[in-house]
């Protein structure tokens, strides 16, 4: 080989060598950069909002219960948590627009009277991420947590059935809205099984309109309405009163302690948290309550969203299998033991499929008790 091709090999070689390492240099170079962002991403700050329905943050049963799960997780993960109350209808988008513009990356409606916000507002910032309570929105960015009500108030119509020494049972709604029908309905099933007769007020008449011992306040923060209501029921007779009505409630419990401070042995039923702990002054006319896991569903999708594993576009539904329902677990203070081993029988037969509890006024009118 002549010295001017060993000159030009050499040559190549070396451009080729200087480029692999050029290519290299670069490779690193974008990794390192990467890397940056991707723990720049990890450390980024986590901002959840939540948006109350009417009733505001202390309304010791549904809202209280969904802050409750949220405050869990910020304290587990450390994020930025912010929430506001609504007092009507007219707040909800504007509340869940200020949470959005103060940074929220998931925003939690609480509440189905807030549906139509949410669907407006995840339509319009689909770089976030929302979850509402009871109520479903089909949107890539929004997951929908919902319940069985009607299973959870049908154990309290079995307690109710069993406990009422007048034969008459009232209920108490915030709104008469299929929601709360759900827990109407289920609440009479319950009663139905155990005590037919107790259960005839309860019972729609046409399977639209409510039973004779069925009352709505048309408001869920309105504790003089559920006040005035208790009384009429209990005066009408009724020794036993649920209530899904949250802030409403309250005039329940008022109500029945003032009666039964006075000797008449009356009873209420508590919603969505153990009640006889929320509010204790009224824990010794409090037979039971309804435990609606709110606050594990904000808690779960709160942790989802931090870990990055929020998944749009689903709708979670949570009954007595799924324990997203319940008893209050305070329950043996009020109810004998004998009751509470017929709940739990009952209990059993409803999440093995055995009893399908009704959700609507049709339903509970055409139970038939097994």
């Amino acid at each position: 080989m002549n010295k001017k091709k060993v000159v030009a090999i050499l040559t190549v070689v070396a451009v080729v060598a200087t480029l692999f390492v050029g290519c290299g240099t670069k490779k690193v170079e974008e990794t390192k950069t990467t890397t940056a962002k991707t723990t720049e991403a990890a450390k980024a700050p986590m901002t959840i909002g939540l948006s109350t329905d009417e009733g505001g943050l202390n309304d010791k049963s549904f809202n209280q219960s969904a802050n409750e799960g949220v405050n869990k997780a910020k304290g587990e993960d450390g994020f930025t948590y912010n929430a506001i109350e609504s007092k009507k209808k007219e707040d909800y988008t504007a509340n869940l627009e200020a949470l959005i513009e103060n940074g929220s990356n998931l925003t939690f409606a609480i509440g189905f009277q807030m549906a139509d916000a949410m669907t407006e507002v995840a339509k319009n910032h689909t770089d976030k991420n929302f979850a509402i309570i009871d109520s479903e929105v089909k949107l890539p960015n929004v997951v929908s947590i919902m319940f069985k009500e009607q299973e959870g108030s049908f154990l309290m119509g079995v307690i109710a059935g069993k406990m009422t020494k007048t034969n008459k049972i009232g209920f108490i709604g915030g709104k008469d809205f299929a929601l709360i029908n759900k827990f109407e309905a289920g609440f009479a099933a319950g009663v139905k099984s155990v005590n037919p007769e107790a259960a005839k007020g309860l019972l729609s008449a046409d399977g639209k309109t409510p039973g004779t011992t069925v009352k709505y306040a048309d408001s869920f923060d309105d504790s003089a309405k559920g006040y005035e209501l208790a009384k009429s029921l209990y005066q009408g007779g009724c020794d036993v009163v649920y209530h899904a009505a949250g802030g409403v409630g309250i005039g329940l419990f008022k109500a029945a302690k003032e009666l039964k401070d006075s000797g008449k042995a009356v009873w209420a039923i508590g919603v969505d948290m153990d009640q006889s702990l929320t509010v204790p002054e009224y824990a010794d006319v409090i037979l039971s309550s309804m435990i609606k896991r709110v606050d594990t569903a904000t808690y779960n999708e709160s942790k989802a969203q931090v870990k990055n594993e929020f998944k749009g576009n689903t709708t979670i539904n949570l009954g007595l299998k799924e324990e997203g329902v319940g008893i209050a677990e305070t329950s043996s203070k009020n109810v004998p033991a004998d009751i509470l081993t017929l709940v739990k029988t009952y209990q059993d037969k409803v999440i093995a499929g055995e009893i399908v509890v009704p959700a609507d006024r049709k339903g509970a009118m055409d139970f038939k008790v097994k």
